[in-house]
C-alpha cells in the first residue's frame, strides 16, 4: 500500500519538496560532493568527469558504441566496471574528454579537430558512417555524477520539452525539409545538407552543503544546448559563425572542429535529480491519461469481481443446496457442471508438456512479482544501471527450486511416470528458445557491428549461470516434488469416460480461449505503450508503482475471467478445463504480440532489414514469457476454483 500510495502522490510530494527545498535521495543513487580546486580533500571531489554512453535512434534497434562515430577520444579512456543488466541491455559507458573543474567557467575550450581528406578511403568510410547516423537521428547520451545530461527545447504551446539526449546532427532533405532537430534553428536551411552539432553550451547547476551537515556541493541538475558552428580558424576557435556543413556528396576535405561552453549555476534548492527527472517524466507521459487507464482497469476488475462473486455467492449456493438433497434421483436428472464430477479430474491430454509450462510459469511469476516490489520500492531505481535487468536474470536463476516442484508435483498428479524427462523438459525447454532466439539475435548484432552485441564471455556466464545454478536447482526441486504425494482430488475419476455433448459457439474451446485474453490486455495495453516506448524509443521508465499496482490488476483480471470461463463450460458438461484454463489467459500474450506489430507500424520509424528482424526476435521472447506467465495465473486461479466447488458436493 505505500508503493501504491507513493505513487498517487508523488506529484504532490515532489512539489512540495521542491517549495520546501528539502534534499532526498533515492536508493540506489550515492551522491558526490564536489569543491573548488583549492578546498579539495577525501570527501570533496575538485574534477567532474563527464561519461558518454552508446548513441541509439528511434530509427533503428542497433547502437553503437560512442568512439565508432569517431568523435573526440578521452586520452586516458577507461570503462567503469558494468553489471550484467548493463552488458545485457548494450550499455556501453566509457570516459570522454569533457572534463570540468568544480565552478570554473569555460567558454568555446577547444576539444579536437577532425579531418576528412577527399580520396581517403578510411576518411569517406568514417564521414559516411556520421552522416549515416545524422541520416538516422543518433542521439548521444552523456552522463554527469550518475545523472543524465538533457537537453531542453521549447514545443508548441510554450512548453519545454527535455530529452536525455541530443543529436549528433541533422539532415535538411532534397526538397528542402528539415529533419527532426534541423526544425529548432533557422539558419539549416541549405538543401542536400547535413549539419553536425560540434558545440555544446553545458550547464550545471548545484547546491552548497552548508547548513545540510556535508561539505562541498552537489550537482542536481546538468543541461546543455548543441549547436553547429564552423569556426574560421581551427586553432584558436571562437565559436562564433554559421552551422558546421557535410556536403553529401564528399567532393572536398571536411574539418570539424569539437568545442564546448561550460558554465556553474547556484539554486537555493537541493532536490534530487532523479525527483526532477520523475517530475519530467510524469508530465511528458500525461499522467492524467495514466490515472483514467488505471481507473479504467479497476472498473473491469470490479465488473469481473462482481460476476464471480454472483457465481460465487447465488448461482453456485444454489446449485450445491440442489445437488445435495436427500433425493438424488431427482439432482441424477440436472444437467450442469456437478454432471461431471466423475471427469473433472481427468488427467489432460499431454500432461508433460503442461507441467513444464506451468514449472516454468511459476518461476516468471516469482521473479516478476519480487522485481517489480523492489523496483516499487526505489531499490532498483534507474539511477542505478541495469539493476532491474540484473536483478531478474538472477532471481531467475535462483528460482529454479519451485519450478522443479511444480512441475513436478502436477506431472505426478496427471500419473506421469516420465520423471527424468519432465525436469530435463522443466530446465532445458523454454530456457533453451529463449536462449536459441537471443543468440541469433546477438548474432545479427555482432554482424552490423552493434555495442549490443553481448561479448563472448558474458554468453558463456550466461550458460555457467543456467547450467551451473539454475538446472542443479531445478533438479533438487523436482526431487522433493515427486517424493510428495500426488496432490488430492475431492472426487473420483470414472474408468469411462464421459461424452459431452454437442457446444454452443461460445462454450466451444477456440472461442472461448480468444474472449478470455481480452479483459486482461484491456487492463494492461497503456502500461504496455510505455513500456515500449522505454525499450524502443529510449524514454526512461520510472513509474514502477503504477506497473505493479497494473501487475496486482492484471492478476486478478486474469483469475477471475479463466474461473468465468471456466465455469461456463462446466455448466456445458465439458470437463477439459485443464489446457483451456492455461489457454485462455495465456492468450492474453497473442494479443499482446498483436499490440506490437501495430506499435511497430504505427509509432516506429525503423527502418533496414536487421532492425526489423531484431524488434520481432525480442519481441517473441517478450510473448514468450508473458504467455507463460498469463497462462499459470490462469491454471492455478482455475485449479483452486474446480477443487473448492466440487469439494462441497456430496457424491455418491
Amino acid at each position: 500500500m505505500v508503493c501504491i500510495w507513493s505513487v498517487w502522490s508523488m506529484k504532490r510530494w515532489s512539489m512540495w519538496s521542491l517549495s520546501t527545498c528539502s534534499g532526498f535521495y533515492l536508493p540506489g543513487l550515492a551522491p558526490v560532493s564536489f569543491c573548488e580546486d583549492d578546498k579539495g580533500g577525501d570527501d570533496c571531489q575538485t574534477l567532474i568527469q563527464l561519461f558518454v554512453n552508446r548513441l541509439d535512434s528511434v530509427e533503428s534497434v542497433l547502437p553503437y558504441e560512442y568512439d565508432v562515430f569517431d568523435f573526440c577520444k578521452d586520452d586516458n579512456e577507461r570503462r567503469p566496471s558494468e553489471n550484467l543488466g548493463q552488458v545485457l541491455f548494450g550499455e556501453r559507458i566509457e570516459t570522454s574528454p569533457y572534463k570540468f573543474s568544480f565552478k570554473k567557467d569555460e567558454k568555446c575550450k577547444k576539444l579536437c579537430t577532425k579531418t576528412y581528406v577527399k580520396g581517403k578511403t578510411e576518411d569517406k568510410n568514417m564521414l559516411d558512417f556520421l552522416k549515416r547516423g545524422m541520416q538516422l537521428n543518433y542521439q548521444h547520451h552523456w552522463i554527469v555524477d550518475n545523472m543524465p545530461v538533457t537537453w531542453c527545447y521549447d514545443v508548441e504551446d510554450s512548453q519545454k520539452y527535455c530529452n536525455p539526449g541530443f543529436p549528433i546532427g541533422c539532415l535538411v532533405t532534397v526538397d528542402g525539409r528539415a529533419k527532426d532537430a534541423c526544425v529548432i534553428n533557422s539558419e539549416f536551411n541549405k538543401k542536400n545538407t547535413f549539419y553536425v552539432f560540434n558545440h555544446v553550451d553545458i550547464k550545471l547547476t548545484y547546491h552548497n552543503g552548508e547548513g545540510e551537515g556535508w561539505r562541498g556541493a552537489r550537482l542536481v541538475a546538468a543541461t546543455l544546448e548543441p549547436k553547429s558552428i564552423n569556426n574560421a580558424d581551427a586553432d584558436k576557435p571562437t565559436c562564433e559563425g554559421p552551422p558546421m556543413e557535410v556536403p553529401v556528396e564528399f567532393n572536398s576535405d571536411v574539418k570539424i572542429t569539437y568545442t564546448y561552453t561550460v558554465s556553474f549555476e547556484y539554486t537555493m534548492c537541493l532536490v534530487n535529480s532523479i525527483v526532477h527527472r520523475s517530475i519530467q517524466v510524469f508530465s511528458l507521459t500525461n499522467n492524467h491519461f495514466l490515472i483514467h487507464s488505471i481507473m479504467n482497469s479497476l472498473v473491469i476488475v470490479l465488473f469481473l469481481s462482481g460476476m464471480v462473486a454472483m457465481i460465487m455467492l447465488r448461482t453456485l449456493h444454489k446449485d450445491i443446496a440442489r445437488y445435495n438433497q436427500v433425493d438424488q434421483e431427482d439432482a441424477q436428472e440436472e444437467s450442469g457442471w456437478k454432471q461431471v464430477h466423475g471427469d473433472v479430474f481427468r488427467p489432460p491430454r499431454k500432461g508433460m508438456l503442461l507441467s513444464v509450462f506451468l514449472g516454468q510459469g511459476t518461476q516468471i511469476f516469482i521473479m516478476t512479482f519480487i522485481t517489480l516490489f523492489l523496483a516499487c520500492l526505489g531499490f532498483l531505481s534507474p539511477a542505478n544501471r541495469g539493476a532491474l535487468m540484473t536483478c531478474s536474470v538472477v532471481l531467475w536463476v535462483l528460482l529454479g527450486t519451485p519450478a522443479g516442484y511444480v512441475s513436478a508435483r502436477l506431472y505426478k498428479t496427471f500419473g506421469g511416470e516420465k520423471w527424468k524427462t519432465n525436469v530435463l523438459l522443466t530446465a532445458l525447454l523454454c530456457p533453451g528458445i529463449v536462449f536459441a532466439d537471443f543468440f541469433l539475435m546477438n548474432l545479427i548484432l555482432w554482424v552490423e557491428g552493434s555495442s549490443a552485441a553481448i561479448p563472448f564471455g558474458t554468453l558463456v556466464a550466461i550458460l555457467a549461470l543456467w547450467f551451473g545454478i539454475s538446472v542443479p536447482l531445478t533438479f533438487i526441486g523436482a526431487y522433493f516434488g515427486f517424493k510428495k504425494p500426488a496432490i488430492e482430488q475431492p472426487v473420483r475419476t470414472n474408468q469411462i469416460p464421459r461424452q459431452i455433448p454437442e457446444q454452443s459457439f461460445f462454450t466451444k474451446p477456440v472461442p472461448g480461449i480468444v474472449m478470455g485474453g481480452i479483459l486482461p490486455f484491456g487492463c494492461i495495453f497503456i502500461q504496455l505503450f510505455f513500456i515500449l516506448n522505454s525499450i524502443w524509443s529510449h524514454q526512461m521508465y520510472y513509474m514502477f508503482g503504477f506497473l505493479f499496482l497494473v501487475f496486482i490488476i492484471l492478476l486478478i483480471t486474469c483469475s477471475e475471467a479463466t474461473i468465468l470461463l471456466c465455469y461456463f463450460h462446466l455448466c456445458a458438461e465439458d470437463y477439459h478445463w485443464w489446457w483451456r484454463s492455461f489457454l485462455t489467459s495465456g492468450f492474453t500474450a497473442v494479443y499482446l504480440f498483436v499490440y506490437a506489430v501495430h506499435y511497430f507500424f504505427s509509432k516506429l520509424q525503423i527502418v533496414g532489414a536487421a532492425s526489423t528482424i531484431l524488434y520481432f526476435g525480442y519481441t517473441s521472447i517478450m510473448v514468450l514469457i508473458f504467455f507463460l506467465f498469463t497462462g499459470t495465473i490462469g491454471f492455478f486461479s482455475c485449479f483452486w476454483f474446480v477443487n473448492k466447488i466440487y469439494s462441497v458436493v456430496k457424491v455418491d
